[in-house]
């Protein structure tokens, strides 16, 4: 990697994570309602999450990890294209993430919504059940597993929030212009070459987002989402020959 010093961008991004992730916690205020990522039809939803919840973590483990990946290869990327331009493709992939998250959600929310209309159930039935989490007078007749309900309202109910997106966008330019940089798991602590690393975590991804084999609540199509968009600006970019945004 390209040296070890805090480019100005990256260290600006640190900073406003660091703070929306302490300063809410030293004065008590819960901001999940406000800035984590909401379904659409959620009363809490508003389109500024789409931005808002890349600077919200669930843990110190969630912003840790972020940061780092952020900072280790998120570095020569920001010293190739330049500030601007770097901040541009962090929120761009950022925002994707969230979209295509959102759209990932939704295809899945409308199949369980149609499956209860067509067992009989009224729209006005569909919401009472997602705001009290209480089906038991429509048992009878809905057809949908007790998983399937608790992923219904899990759907409904559960923000996303991190920088995940964004960074695997980062991950994946990185990976375009930094191919034979070496790179190691935790777990698999054996260097690999970035150009197959990187195809691994993301085939990963892919795994445990459409099975349901995934461990704890993490949006892997985030993930996907922001490294779709991650390799259509990088590979753009690339291709054409951008020069850096002054």
């Amino acid at each position: 990697m390209n040296g070890i010093k805090l480019t100005e961008g990256i260290k600006h991004l640190i900073i406003l994570n660091i703070i929306v992730f302490i300063a809410p916690q030293l004065i008590n205020l819960d901001l999940t309602n406000i800035l984590a990522l909401h379904f659409p039809k959620n009363e809490n939803f508003g389109f500024w999450q789409y931005i808002t919840h890349i600077f919200m973590h669930g843990s110190f483990a969630h912003i840790l990890f972020n940061m780092y990946g952020l900072w280790a290869f998120g570095t020569p990327l920001e010293q190739m294209w330049g500030r601007n331009k770097f901040l541009f493709f962090y929120f761009s992939a950022g925002i994707g993430a969230g979209l295509i998250y959102s759209l990932v959600n939704y295809y899945q929310f409308n199949n369980f919504y149609e499956t209860l209309i067509q067992n009989g159930l009224t729209q006005n039935n569909i919401y009472k059940i997602l705001n009290t989490g209480d089906y038991t007078k429509y048992a009878e007749i809905i057809t949908l597993s007790r998983e399937d309900l608790r992923e219904f309202y899990s759907l409904f109910h559960t923000p996303a929030v991190g920088a995940s997106g964004a960074v695997y966008g980062i991950l994946v330019a990185f990976g375009m212009y930094f191919k034979d940089a070496k790179l190691a798991l935790i777990f698999f602590p054996v260097p690999i070459a970035a150009k197959y690393f990187i195809p691994l975590i993301l085939l990963g991804d892919l795994f445990f987002g459409v099975t349901k084999y995934s461990v704890g609540n993490v949006a892997h199509f985030a993930h996907i989402g922001g490294a779709i968009i991650g390799f259509i600006l990088a590979y753009y970019w690339k291709t054409n020959q951008f020069k850096p945004w002054n």
